[in-house]
């Protein structure tokens, strides 16, 4: 059994630690800070065998010199040469094992060019996608285009619906402001939303989510729906789903 832990760094990130049954060798995804890992992986008595990087972004490869310095794990990312550490680069169709697991390697651009995910398959599947989708939300398009952020969105949306979702940010409560006002008379998304509201009380993570609850209460995904076309409508065009999502992600960047 395969356990996901985050690792909370900076004001909102999450740097997520797999760890399979009670291995001492673990993986973990995105780390931009290497110092909270370092301690973490002390404090247990772990070793870190395996890095995934989904994208370019320095809150997501900040720590990764750091980490090879002092572990000297394997790390998999996307094929962009401005990521120094990467040992093994990946894109769309290749595959890799982290422990034991058998993780797809899915092309995600749209917040970054060279932006990948990692899916697997399994009882629950598994989904690390960065900055590309958020509980109640998606990611800022930095490089790409609506049309791409759209694209990868609408794929992602296919996977099974008890994927869970690890998110890389904790911006679950303002993304789902954002819904309350995009998408207004939704219950589920109400009711998401006030238990978020308790775990943030708590100081607890508000992730993972699964992709079948994010077709309920994002917006983002949910542009094919009358009443978000209407709501967009009233912010720029939605004539068509491409059309909603981008208004809305413009809409989004303002709010």
């Amino acid at each position: 059994m395969m356990s996901v832990i985050p690792i909370p760094a900076f004001s909102d990130n999450y740097i997520w630690l797999l760890q399979q049954d009670n291995s001492a060798e673990v993986a973990v995804v995105d780390p931009g800070d290497a110092r909270p890992v370092i301690d973490y992986l002390e404090r247990e008595e772990l070793h870190l065998t395996t890095v995934l990087v989904t994208h370019h972004h320095h809150d997501h490869t900040g720590g990764l010199a750091e980490l090879a310095q002092r572990y000297s794990p394997r790390i998999i990312g996307p094929e962009n040469p401005q990521i120094k550490d990467i040992v093994e680069r990946v894109g769309e169709g290749d595959a890799c094992r982290v422990l034991g697991r058998r993780f797809e390697v899915i092309a995600v651009p749209g917040h970054t060019l060279d932006h990948i995910a990692f899916f697997a398959a399994g009882t629950p599947s598994l989904l690390f996608c960065g900055d590309t989708l958020f509980c109640g939300g998606c990611g800022r398009l930095f490089e790409g285009t609506p049309e791409q952020m759209y694209q990868s969105l609408t794929r992602l949306a296919t996977l099974p619906e008890d994927t869970m979702v690890f998110a890389a940010h904790e911006y679950t409560l303002a993304n789902l402001r954002f819904a309350q006002a995009a998408d207004p008379d939704n219950p589920a998304r109400d009711r998401h939303f006030q238990e978020c509201q308790r775990a943030r009380e708590l100081n607890r993570a508000t992730l993972p989510s699964t992709i079948g609850r994010e077709r309920q209460i994002n917006p983002f995904l949910r542009v094919t729906d009358k009443r978000v076309q209407e709501t967009a409508s009233a912010q720029g065009q939605s004539d068509t789903p491409l059309a909603t999502f981008t208004t809305l992600r413009a809409w989004k960047d303002n709010f």
